[in-house]
């Protein structure tokens, strides 16, 4: 239902901004701009999803092999302490706390492809437990906030666009960036909890999140002793290590269960292709509604006005040129990419505002374009306080972001 009112509310907003700036300052380029905007999005919703189709029939074939071969079902063992208490209605050691995790550290190590297909298998799993079909349920919700929040342990990508634009030392983000990517996530884990009534003050979870917390530590540490050329090759290698060995793994196990692992990999690989196309209205949808938005010209009057709001109350305005990979992140990935690099390009990679925005990018995820595929592939279209839960982990590393940035470059 939010998700109506916010899609609903986009083309409102549009269409009156268009009106007034045709009707009282002549401006006859906006309608067409609007129109056009609608056809272009029509066209990269079924982009992505045709792109996904393989990445999907790959990574659910690799999942029905783990599977079979009983890897799925010996993580939700390991993993039962813990899930049992932040997904207290998911039963303990069900096969589905596997695919969460997997999903999870897929986010962390910043392998989005490998993630994607992982979460709507987990989706899916979460979906044969809900008595309501089209009403989220409290583990669906806990599981897209996790994602939304977007903890990422590796950001290669926004290292490879500062350097690709002249900056300096494109790997000066990498700390600011992980502390206010975990200053989301954890905002998102305490606020859902909240909503859920989960109590978060018990051992299991307190010796996890302070875990969590130390191996955070630890990797800054870690790569804060590492050169810019360094870092890069042991992030993309661990990475890329990381997710081969998974592989591996899972065909190992198949094999030492005696399971067809070609006939597992076609079985899920066609799960994949059907949720494939299952998606893409969602996406159509979804991406339709935030590029007439953007082509109307509200995104760039909202900054305007908070420009000058900060400005009138005496604040210091410059982390505002950054805000629109902030307020973009949210909808759409590939515009917020666009805006950082943007600003970058405006403002220099190596200035505040470019420093900010690659933060911002890094920070948060795709609340909007996440819960649109994720329920959309299991059918739900009541999502309860998914949306609210997922706007509050983005302020939060929004915020922590701002602050943080001004600590370390302002």
């Amino acid at each position: 239902m939010v998700l109506n009112y916010i899609w609903v509310c986009f083309f409102l907003t549009a269409f009156a901004i268009a009106l007034f700036k045709l009707l009282v300052a002549g401006d006859y380029s906006v309608f067409p701009a609007m129109i056009d905007a609608t056809f272009a999005s029509s066209k990269t919703a079924f982009e992505i999803s045709l792109g996904l189709t393989g990445v999907l029939a790959l990574w659910l074939g690799i999942m029905k092999v783990g599977e079979k071969g009983g890897v799925v079902a010996l993580l939700a063992k390991v993993l039962s302490p813990v899930f049992v208490r932040l997904f207290p209605d998911i039963p303990k050691g069900h096969p589905v706390t596997g695919s969460i995790f997997m999903n999870v550290a897929a986010n962390m190590l910043g392998l989005d492809n490998a993630a994607t297909p992982l979460g709507l298998k987990a989706m899916e799993q979460m979906q044969e437990l809900n008595t309501r079909k089209d009403t989220a349920t409290n583990p669906m919700i806990m599981f897209l906030v996790l994602n939304t929040s977007g903890l990422t342990l590796i950001p290669v990508s926004i290292m490879v666009y500062r350097a690709q634009l002249g900056a300096a030392q494109p790997t000066d983000i990498f700390i600011p960036l992980l502390l206010a990517t975990f200053c989301s996530t954890l905002t998102g884990i305490v606020v859902t909890s909240i909503y859920q009534r989960i109590n978060l003050l018990n051992r299991t979870l307190l010796l996890t999140l302070g875990g969590m917390c130390c191996a955070v530590a630890a990797i800054i540490w870690g790569f804060s002793k590492m050169s810019k050329e360094t870092m890069d090759v042991v992030s993309t290698t661990t990475a890329n290590v990381l997710l081969m060995c998974i592989i591996i793994c899972f065909i190992l196990a198949g094999m030492r269960k005696r399971v067809n692992c070609y006939d597992a990999f076609i079985e899920g690989a066609k799960d994949g292709f059907q949720t494939a196309i299952r998606i893409i209205p969602y996406l159509v949808a979804i991406l339709v509604g935030i590029g007439v938005f953007r082509a109307s010209g509200a995104m760039d009057m909202l900054i305007e006005g908070i420009r000058r709001a900060v400005e009138a109350m005496g604040g210091n305005s410059d982390f505002v040129g950054a805000l629109p990979t902030a307020l973009m992140k949210p909808l759409s990935g590939s515009g917020a990419r666009g805006m950082m690099v943007d600003a970058m390009t405006t403002y220099g990679a190596d200035s505040f505002v470019g420093r900010l925005s690659c933060i911002f990018q890094g920070s948060t995820d795709t609340t909007f374009y996440i819960l649109a595929v994720y329920f959309g592939s299991v059918g739900v279209r009541y999502t309860r306080h998914a949306v609210a839960c997922g706007l509050l982990a983005d302020l939060a590393g929004v915020l922590a972001a701002i602050a943080i940035c001004y600590f370390f470059f302002g």
